[in-house]
């Protein structure tokens, strides 16, 4: 039987906490042609999304919604299970599907799952749960399924939210057991790609290929100043995307950049947990600060009490998001893999086709790591892990 393909379940937080089924039309009918029990699942994980929301950051209510959202699906369209059915050799049968989803699932671009349109929130024909990236030299960016290939990280995180979300149906009384951990146990695509270790982070020359191009292509267009800032802030002072990025609960300011009663610099960043950390600033980092806010028209160096954006939007006001600033990045990305490959070719350069923003905060901290900078220096007034 052809599976046809996915509609999308769930919106933002924001609008997930006011939804309304009759303002998602689309979204209503697919759910009204479904039995009973498969609205009720949509519930429960409604229900969840909504305490992930209240409790975690944007960027985990983000990561959580993808993972149920696929699950789910696969269970309405796929398996036509109840999830409180559902046994190890099923969970295994999931991750075998998001190892090689049909090609309906799978797109080439990132696209919002709904929109705004006469008064009601359109479901995205383009959407799909999956995305598979195609490498940045193929101009035709072709989908080809059976390159589709989910990263140790992406089942990792597919394990995790699986297995917190059935976490909540037990303490709900709804489910009675645990499926995901005895699934992860046995489930033969950790066991093998677990023997190698992917490093992400990129070497000495990229880093240089990528900073030069950063700075190359500000000399030429000054709206690429924010790309260099971003990138050259998110390697030096180890930030995650979310540290960057305007959220719900948290804009990023120039006055989170401080000095100390001995001159020297920090920045106060919010991540992970919502925990505060403040991180030292080198001196060499300076230089891209002040470059970025004599651009904005601002003085060299942040003053207290500063209530500037830090990454400011080009029109209106307020910060980027966290897939904009992504964006940002990836712009100079792709131009530095296209200079590196016909200067040295694409094996030397492949590390810059898969880079995402997080090797700007791998490659950052492993670079001072090598260099015997003290732990203490890289993480500020608290420890976290690469």
């Amino acid at each position: 039987m052809a599976i046809t393909k996915p509609t999308p379940l769930f919106p933002t937080y924001a609008e997930l906490a006011e939804l309304s089924l009759s303002d998602y039309p689309q979204l209503s009918s697919f759910l009204e042609k479904q039995p009973t029990w498969m609205r009720q699942h949509w519930d429960w994980a409604k229900e969840y999304l909504l305490y992930i929301g209240r409790n975690k950051s944007q960027h985990t209510y983000v990561r959580f919604r993808n993972d149920i959202e696929k699950f789910l699906l696969w269970v309405f369209m796929v398996d036509k299970q109840p999830v409180d059915d559902l046994r190890k050799a099923d969970i295994l049968r999931y991750i075998d599907f998001c190892v090689a989803p049909p090609v309906k699932w799978i797109s080439t671009q990132l696209h919002d799952r709904f929109s705004l349109k006469n008064g009601y929130f359109a479901s995205n024909l383009k959407w799909t749960p999956f995305r598979q990236t195609p490498p940045k030299y193929d101009k035709d960016r072709v989908l080809d399924p059976k390159k589709y290939q989910p990263s140790l990280q992406t089942l990792e995180s597919t394990f995790v939210a699986l297995s917190s979300f059935y976490r909540h149906l037990i303490d709900e009384e709804i489910c009675f057991g645990n499926p995901i951990p005895l699934a992860k146990r046995d489930c033969k695509y950790l066991i093998k790609d677990s023997q190698v270790k992917t490093i992400s982070r990129l070497t000495e020359q990229q880093w240089q290929y990528l900073l030069d191009t950063a700075v190359e292509m500000a000399d030429n267009d000054p709206l690429v100043e924010r790309n260099l800032f971003v990138i050259a802030t998110m390697k030096t002072l180890f930030l995650r995307l979310s540290e960057l990025s305007e959220r719900q609960d948290w804009t990023p300011l120039m006055s989170h950049f401080w000095t100390d009663e001995d001159n020297n610099w920090w920045f106060k960043a919010y991540g992970k947990g919502k925990k505060i950390r403040d991180i030292t600033v080198p001196p060499g980092y300076l230089t891209f600060l002040k470059r970025y806010r004599e651009w904005r028209g601002l003085s060299s160096l942040p003053s207290k009490g500063e209530q500037t954006v830090l990454v400011e939007k080009i029109r209106g006001r307020g910060g980027l998001t966290s897939r904009q600033i992504s964006r940002l990045v990836q712009q100079v990305f792709d131009a530095a893999f296209d200079k590196m490959k016909s200067e040295h070719g694409v094996e030397a350069a492949q590390k810059l086709n898969e880079a995402t923003t997080h090797y700007l905060r791998h490659t950052g901290a492993s670079m001072e790591i090598e260099r015997d900078r003290p732990l203490k220096d890289l993480w500020g007034s608290r420890d976290f892990p690469l």
